[in-house]
């Protein structure tokens, strides 16, 4: 009888922590989708954007335009007016990543010590006047400013996966960092288009992008309340750091790449891995690294296949990235968010051995047809990897070492995506399309091999 009762107890227990588990999901992927939302709005107004100031004879812009045309001549890109548009939003877009990369890993370290609820409040507020100054901007300078003050505040997005690797059961957060993805796929998707029709609907004597700017502040605002009021606070005060000076000690070590692929921030204090997990989240890190690095390099250099070999107008490159968005979207919420926990290594490695016909499929692609084929295996494969990884890295590190762990992840894809467009550009232009995703394609073996050695975690910490 008292054994019937103890085991009732404790399923109730269960059914109320699930519960809770879901509700914390639910509220994460809003919050997310709305923030993405906004975020997307800017992105086909780029080209637009620096059109304007170069019409405007911005001094700031027209000193940078001669470094992105220096960097043009030196791996014979042509004089294009959309090349120039893509390799000067792909600079922007670096910065940003730079700063993300700078800026994930200390707002992990601050919330390990004072929760997630409050840094994430404050991120969002930066986030506000990050767009305020974007709605200002009259001058490139302000506009860029705009964007540094975005790219600061964007830890957000690495604290909602410490908030889902705050949750107590491997298959929450495994369905958790899904979800992540499919808000990603949903905002990049949906958050576009809303911009393109807002430009569009401008009135006369308006400037074009003050509507897309307004809706992008609007959102974040939404958000802000929506978190206050909605988002409850998941690290416990029990197991938070005990200052901020330890959080911030530990958080110093990321902004050194070498000790960032180390996870030295993790090593500090009486709740460092054992040996054989810190050796499994480095693996998991340079293989994640590897990874983005690779793909974000061939996702940017799409812009200029499509336009130089199949004459890609705006709107059909508009087109091809909602095509990819939905896919990832429809594969994320329907394959990803089911994957059980402990399988998450093996879908990730098969998506990533997906990849490789993909980028050879498009990179050698003769006619649309082939081209959508490539894309379709693009889109799935990276649906699953990013949310696989993340899941199986939310399972290491002890509670008041989440925000770091999942912080130094995301700073590691900041820096790959950084990085990555730059290179891929690089090769793209000096050896061609067919070269540089083909070699771009294989090297995707190493991240594959990484994943295959990593041994068993022995216990969560």
């Amino acid at each position: 009888m008292a054994l019937r009762e103890r085991e009732t107890s404790s399923s109730s227990i269960n059914d109320k922590q699930e519960q809770n588990c879901s509700r914390v999901i639910t509220i994460v992927f809003l919050a997310l989708f709305i923030d993405l939302l906004g975020f997307a709005l800017i992105l086909p107004l780029f080209p637009s954007i620096l059109d304007y100031y170069s019409q405007t004879e911005d001094g700031f812009y027209l000193s940078l335009q001669r470094g992105v045309d220096w960097f043009a001549v030196m791996v014979g890109m042509p004089p294009e007016r959309k090349y120039n548009s893509v390799l000067f939003g792909g600079l922007i877009g670096s910065i940003f990543s730079i700063l993300q990369f700078f800026s994930s890993p200390l707002t992990g370290a601050v919330s390990d010590c004072l929760g997630r609820r409050p840094v994430i409040l404050m991120t969002m507020m930066g986030l506000i006047t990050s767009y305020a100054l974007w709605a200002a901007s009259r001058t490139f300078g302000v506009f860029l400013l705009s964007r540094i003050v975005g790219g600061i505040s964007k830890g957000n997005v690495s604290l909602s996966t410490a908030i889902i690797a705050d949750l107590h059961s491997p298959k929450a957060r495994s369905k958790g960092m899904a979800m992540i993805g499919v808000a990603f796929s949903l905002g990049f998707t949906l958050g576009p288009m809303i911009g393109a029709y807002l430009a569009m609907e401008t009135e006369k004597g308006e400037v074009f992008y003050l509507h897309s700017a307004l809706l992008a502040l609007m959102f974040a605002v939404a958000d802000l309340i929506f978190i206050f009021f909605l988002l409850p606070e998941t690290l416990p005060k029990e197991k938070r750091v005990s200052s901020v000076a330890s959080g911030f000690q530990a958080a110093v070590d990321l902004l050194s790449p070498l000790a960032l692929f180390q996870f030295s921030a993790v090593t500090r204090g009486k709740e460092s891995p054992s040996e054989e997990n810190l050796q499994n989240l480095k693996i998991l890190g340079l293989a994640y690294f590897l990874y983005l690095f690779l793909f974000s390099g061939l996702e940017y250099t799409l812009s200029f296949l499509t336009h130089q070999r199949f004459q890609f107008s705006s709107m059909q490159q508009g087109k091809m990235f909602f095509f990819i968005g939905i896919t990832m979207a429809v594969i994320q919420g329907g394959y990803a968010r089911r994957i059980k926990p402990g399988n998450e290594i093996r879908a990730g490695k098969r998506a990533i051995m997906l990849l490789i016909p993909a980028f050879l499929l498009i990179g050698w692609a003769a006619n649309v047809t082939m081209l959508s084929v490539g894309l379709l295996l693009y889109s799935f494969a990276a649906a699953i990897v990013v949310p696989c990884l993340s899941a199986v890295v939310s399972g290491y590190g002890s509670a008041s070492q989440k925000g770091r762990v999942m912080g130094i992840l995301r700073s590691l894809g900041a820096l790959a995506r950084a990085l990555g467009p730059i290179l891929s550009a690089t090769v793209y232009w000096l050896a061609g399309a067919e070269v540089c995703f083909t070699v771009c394609g294989a090297l995707f073996l190493i991240p594959f091999v990484l994943l295959g050695s990593i041994k068993q975690q022995t216990k969560e910490e």
